[in-house]
């Protein structure tokens, strides 16, 4: 199968719809899918629920499809750097189902795994537990969460050859093997297509199996918050 495409709104084609679940990659602004986002924003899809660890901030990431009023819903983990987000929040615009990161992590992998759920200690207790079915284990609580199972997987990785076989850097690993496990459809961006073969495959973070189309291209990669020593 032909994976690679010339642009992210060529790779996007015939995936977007309202209404649709975005599982993305990526944590604070560190591995996010950026082209890929900006494509999304373009065209203009809306009613969106999105899976992500954080919503990136207002006027990068993910925080760009919150500026054009394109997301309902958001399953994250900490929005604490995102103005625009919590002003849709507070005023009711927009839907937020609060996740532990562990959890949100478990059930973007639990969902490309196949498993439907699985019970945690994490939330017992708090209001992420409401209305969750509860059962005891060696005598703990533990309660049921969902695995994720998404339209759409956006990811960036570091390299990948042409298959989709792909080599995530450092911590922008993050959310990005997970959440393009759990997407019917992944499209993933890159920095760079390498041959087929160069990859050394003990090495591999993502096998290309999960990964439908790919694009390569030029990241602003921007740096959330920079804290420096005085000289």
């Amino acid at each position: 199968m032909h994976k690679i495409y010339g642009s992210a709104t060529e790779a996007l084609d015939g995936l977007l719809f309202d209404g649709m679940t975005i599982a993305a990659g990526g944590f604070g602004l560190c591995g996010i899918p950026e082209l890929l986002i900006a494509a999304i924003r373009d065209a203009g899809v809306k009613d969106l629920t999105i899976a992500s660890n954080n919503a990136g901030v207002d006027d990068f990431g993910l925080g760009l499809l919150l500026q054009t009023r394109q997301v309902r819903k958001m399953i994250s983990s900490y929005v604490g750097e995102n103005a625009e987000f919590m002003r849709q929040y507070l005023s009711g615009e927009l839907e937020l189902e609060f996740n532990p990161q562990g959890t949100l992590a478990e059930r973007m992998r639990a969902g490309g795994a196949g498993i439907p759920g699985f019970y945690t200690r994490t939330g017992v207790g708090t209001v992420i537990a409401e209305g969750k079915d509860h059962k005891e284990f060696d005598g703990e609580t533990y309660i049921l969460e969902r695995g994720i199972v998404a339209d759409l997987a956006i990811v960036k990785a570091w390299k990948a050859d042409d298959t989709g076989n792909a080599v995530f850097r450092k911590t922008a690993r993050n959310f990005n093997p997970p959440a393009a496990t759990c997407g019917r459809v992944c499209v993933m961006e890159v920095e760079e297509i390498v041959p087929r073969g160069s990859l050394d495959p003990d090495c591999i973070h993502l096998p290309g199996i999960y990964v439908h189309r790919l694009i390569q291209g030029e990241h602003e990669k921007r740096i959330e918050q920079r804290t420096v020593r005085k000289a």
